[in-house]
């Protein structure tokens, strides 16, 4: 842990290597969204990302995350979400702890995300899948 908590100095984070847009990160050629958040707020709002085939879901909740790391990709990028950014951190920081040198926060929580999901947006991606 010491290692990595040395590596997240002011240029890090001035940098933004700790986040992605949501928009960067819709238009990734494959990754995947780790949603920390718990079970019930997942049942009451999930992001499916049906049409974002380049997508792939994760909904590990923040305190299942060590038992289910295995479930995680290592050979893609990782965009972590919760619906506050809070729970994000402390999964992100513990993906890199994990070793994965790939992962980001989703930037702006809720309602950042939702703006890139708008129907507007998800015309353009059906309309590039044909």
């Amino acid at each position: 842990m010491e290692k990595v908590l040395k590596r997240l100095t002011l240029s890090f984070f001035g940098r933004g290597k700790h986040k992605i847009t949501p928009e960067k990160f819709l238009a990734m050629d494959k990754a995947v969204l780790l949603d920390v958040r718990s079970e019930k707020e997942v049942a009451t709002l999930s992001f499916g990302l049906k049409h974002h085939c380049n997508i792939e879901v994760l909904n590990i909740p923040l305190d299942q995350l060590p038992a289910r790391i295995d479930e995680i990709p290592r050979d893609k990028p990782i965009a972590v979400f919760c619906s506050a950014v809070v729970r994000s951190a402390i999964a992100f920081v513990y993906l890199l702890q994990q070793g994965f040198s790939e992962a980001r926060i989703i930037e702006g929580g809720y309602t950042v995300l939702a703006e890139a999901l708008k129907p507007g947006k998800v015309v353009d991606v059906l309309e590039a899948e044909h």
